[in-house]
């Protein structure tokens, strides 16, 4: 076993890298670099977000909020939250050399990302039928007797839309990587001594989760009144 493991680095390792443990720091360093722009991207729309509830002077962003479908939400945090253990106990099991049970867990992954999406699917034909999609058939309507300025909620569905969609995007592309990992872990391509995909693709999901994780109360909780509902 420890032969054929052995055979598997050797044949992983790339040329202009002297070992293998130089070419994980390389590819680690490198996913860190990549992840620190993917924080400045959502940085911005965060910032974005931040500037116009601030100078929200009609609650519309409180009352918009009342309009997410918070159930929905909260079940997708759940589902990203186990989605980030499974993706743990998926890397600890192939360091073991447990590639079946690794696998096992990219499956369950894998099974927890595409249902976080066909949620956020649901929750965006709930929005488009009742006519929160910003465009030329916005209509929001806002509690009686409550001055909302539907232009500030126009922007918050705006700023919804692109930030969830960008995640969603970014859900997409971890699932084609843990389709990708899963595959590779079944053709026995990672072993305890090289599995550095593994640990890149792992950074990746727990990022996207954590994306999530903010996006959850800004756009979700910061309605009490609909929490307490």
């Amino acid at each position: 076993m420890q032969a054929s493991h052995a055979h598997v680095a050797e044949h992983q390792l790339v040329h202009h890298f002297g070992d293998l443990e130089q070419q994980r720091e390389s590819s680690t360093l490198g996913m860190w670099v990549f992840l620190i722009t993917e924080i400045m991207f959502f940085g911005g729309m965060f910032a974005s977000y931040m500037i116009y509830r601030v100078t929200d002077a009609s609650n519309a962003f409180f009352y918009s909020s009342e309009h997410m479908n918070f159930w929905a939400g909260t079940i997708n945090t759940v589902v990203l939250i186990t989605s980030s253990v499974t993706v743990v106990l998926a890397i600890h099991a192939i360091q073991m050399g447990w590639q079946k049970l690794s696998a096992f867990f990219w499956g369950i992954t894998l099974i927890f990302g595409f249902t976080f999406l066909g949620i956020k699917a649901f929750e965006y034909h709930e929005h488009w039928v009742h006519h929160l999609f910003p465009g030329a058939h916005f209509a929001f309507t806002g509690p009686p007797g409550i001055g909302v300025d539907p232009h500030r909620a126009e922007i918050f569905f705006c700023l919804y839309f692109i930030m969830t969609g960008f995640h969603a995007l970014h859900m997409i592309i971890g699932a084609g990587l843990v389709t990708w990992i899963l595959t590779k872990t079944l053709r026995g391509a990672f072993t305890p001594t090289y599995h550095n995909p593994v640990e890149n693709v792992g950074l990746y999901w727990h990022f996207v989760d954590l994306v999530w994780i903010y996006l959850y109360p800004l756009l979700y909780l910061i309605s009490h009144h609909r929490v307490a509902h």
